[in-house]
């Protein structure tokens, strides 16, 4: 994801991209639904191998060891009598350097991997072991990849779609304009809000792709709220965040005429970086959170015992452990014995994995008010019926 556009009146600072960067490293790897039970485990030590990319570029170093220490805080929740046996594979950041750290895991005797971090070296563990049954639970959230014995941890596009679109159609605001940038990530992100106003009786009006530019931004402002208008709708959908196009939408979509008669949604999270909500055409506008409460029970502890906070990805570190560990109750750590696990309390809230591979999570919706976050319906403490 490149970063915000540079000619706003009022740029953003902004930090490094959300979790839907890794959405652009898309690849078809996907294996079906997620196979039957894994190798059984040996006594009650769960040996768990972590692909982290320790050596990688950037932030990666920074981002692999807080998913470590985030995944050893989980390891420690473990009742006694059982043990997590953590051992980290850096992977440097590198797919094939990825495929070949997790045959040395199972060649070492792991039960399941977690990590990787990215699409594509996910995709590349997941044939790598494919063989011996191992789950892999990686740390991507492209669904694209999901399937056979490779599972997806990240929060996705039809997890949020579907929880945002269900409350818009709930409080009568279910005529959308959906909006959306004309590359892969936009189009995934088009694809998820389609299936889920099919699903929850929404209708999507109207659908208007850009060019990922600004120049793409300022030719289709026009195009929105001639959209809203003629088709009668009360609510724009946009898939963008803080560090692509969502500034400038936010800046032109009223200085072109559209009011607060219409409900602005977003598709990302709206409260990262924080001075996104500063932004005056997103005031009074919903987007989607993790369970505060949880979250910030995980941060608080995370803190305590590293004395840093945790990297915002930090958390699905705690969650991969966390679900191991309820699966491994069943005496195998096979793909669909995780899904068979159900729900499990992770750092961000209730989650699932589906039998598809993906995650299901409990998010809350919040709304900007005087730049500030509110959070106006709940996350759900239970995951109910049978999934996405």
């Amino acid at each position: 994801m490149v970063s915000g556009f540079n000619s706003l009146r009022n740029p953003l600072r902004v930090v490094a991209a959300l979790v839907v960067t890794f959405v652009l490293t898309a690849c078809q790897f996907g294996g079906g639904p997620v196979t039957l039970g894994g190798p059984r485990l040996s006594g009650q030590t769960v040996n768990v191998a972590m692909l982290l990319p320790v050596s990688g570029a950037g932030g990666d170093a920074m981002l692999a060891q807080s998913l470590e220490n985030a995944a050893r805080l989980a390891a420690a929740d473990v009742a006694a009598g059982a043990t997590i046996q953590i051992t980290v594979y850096d992977t440097a950041g590198n797919a094939a350097t990825a495929a070949t750290r997790a045959q040395e895991a199972v060649a070492a005797g792991a039960d399941v991997i977690v990590g990787p971090v990215r699409s594509d070296a996910a995709a590349a563990v997941g044939v790598a072991v494919a063989n011996s049954n191992i789950a892999v639970l990686s740390f991507s959230n492209n669904t694209e990849i999901a399937g056979g014995n490779v599972m997806v941890l990240g929060y996705t596009f039809a997890n949020t779609a579907s929880r945002i679109v269900g409350y818009a159609a709930q409080q009568g605001r279910g005529n959308i304009v959906l909006v959306h940038a004309a590359n892969l990530a936009g189009e995934v992100a088009r694809d998820a809000v389609r299936s889920a106003a099919a699903r929850t009786g929404a209708t999507i009006s109207a659908t208007v792709p850009y060019e990922f530019s600004q120049v793409g931004v300022v030719n289709v402002v026009g195009e929105v709220t001639s959209a809203v208008r003629s088709g009668g709708a009360n609510s724009v959908l946009l898939t963008s965040d803080s560090a692509g196009a969502l500034p400038l939408f936010a800046q032109l979509l009223p200085e072109n005429g559209l009011g607060t008669e219409v409900q602005m949604m977003g598709l990302t999270r709206w409260d990262i970086p924080p001075a996104t909500l500063e932004l005056s055409g997103l005031q009074g506008g919903w987007f989607t959170l993790p369970d505060g409460g949880a979250a910030a029970d995980f941060n608080a502890r995370y803190a305590a015992a590293n004395g840093t906070p945790p990297h915002a990805l930090g958390g699905l570190g705690y969650d991969a452990i966390r679900a191991v560990t309820q699966a491994a109750t069943a005496g195998r750590l096979g793909p669909a014995d995780l899904v068979a696990a159900g729900q499990v309390e992770g750092a961000g809230g209730a989650f699932r994995f589906l039998p598809d591979g993906t995650t299901e999570r409990a998010l809350a919706v919040a709304q900007i008010v005087n730049q500030q976050v509110s959070v106006i319906d709940p996350a759900p403490r239970r995951l109910g019926g049978p999934g996405l």
